[in-house]
């Protein structure tokens, strides 16, 4: 079993070279990890061409649903991207929050943060900043955040209680968040939790549908809804990197599953910076 530092390498130095490529490439396989499936051209993101705000260019197909969609974001509010890659999510946020408003994007790899500093600086968007940093640990104040959104990030992190902590943290009394990522239902095949690949890829990195949601409620977040739910069908193209046919088979047959599912939650508007006992103060 790796150390948790070891996955973090793993997805940094994977999602290093994941910015250096295009968007094709990075929607034939698994959140730009792991074999190109000639099965199909996209297997988990979702379509982001007709939202206001798109920039093709900030778009690398690493998503895995339409978090800004469904995060109800205003003009004048202040809104963090975690995992913010290339700058999509920011950009199209930056279109809802207006001139007046503020987004943060946080990304721990560096070649993902010099990429999406350039896409905003040849725009001219001077209220979008990007910060490297853990989405963890975030290199941003506590009450800070009206909105928090996330797109198929957290299943790449080893310590995903911490993550919705410093959620937590982050946002103000009253502040909310709208995430996209994939949980489990059903234990994976042992070929997909322990590739390293297949880690960076998404899939082996995912947790219990059942144990994600307790995480958001145990952080102290109220007014918790799935907002989008849809199954993740990965091809047997793909599979065969790390399963054999016969345990193929039985994968798709067994009562597994590995799901799309985008969340909502909402910090009570009563709450200090730091929920008691998280660890954060």
């Amino acid at each position: 079993m790796k150390t948790e530092q070891e996955l973090k390498e793993i997805v940094k130095q994977k999602y290093g070279e994941i910015a250096m490529q295009g968007k094709e490439e990075n929607m034939a396989s698994c959140c730009g990890a792991g074999g190109c499936s000639t099965e199909v051209y996209n297997i988990m993101s979702e379509d982001y061409t007709t939202l206001e705000g798109y920039h093709a260019e900030a778009d690398l197909g690493l998503g895995c649903g339409l978090p800004t969609q469904f995060a109800k974001m205003k003009v004048g509010d202040v809104v963090v991207d975690l995992g913010s890659g290339a700058g999509n999510d920011c950009f199209i946020a930056r279109h809802e929050v207006g001139e007046t408003g503020k987004v943060i994007g946080v990304d721990f790899t560096p070649q993902m943060i010099e990429r999406a500093r350039i896409n905003a600086e040849i725009r001219g968007f001077n209220n979008v900043e990007f910060r490297q940093g853990d989405i963890e640990n975030m290199p941003i104040s506590a009450n800070v955040a009206d909105v928090i959104v996330s797109n198929c990030v957290l299943n790449l992190v080893p310590n995903k209680a911490g993550v919705f902590q410093d959620i937590y943290r982050v946002l103000k009394p009253g502040g909310h968040f709208s995430i996209s990522d994939v949980v489990l239902v059903g234990e994976l095949p042992s070929g997909l939790q322990k590739d390293a690949e297949m880690y960076a890829g998404c899939v082996a990195g995912a947790i219990q549908k059942a144990d994600y949601m307790q995480l958001i409620q145990a952080s102290g977040f109220v007014n918790v809804q799935i907002q989008k739910e849809k199954p993740i069908i990965i091809p047997n193209d793909i599979l065969s990197h790390y399963l054999s046919a016969q345990e193929i088979e039985e994968f798709k047959s067994g009562k597994t599953g590995i799901f799309s599912i985008s969340v909502f939650a909402q910090k009570p508007l009563e709450a200090n910076a730091c929920k008691p006992g998280s660890g954060c103060c």
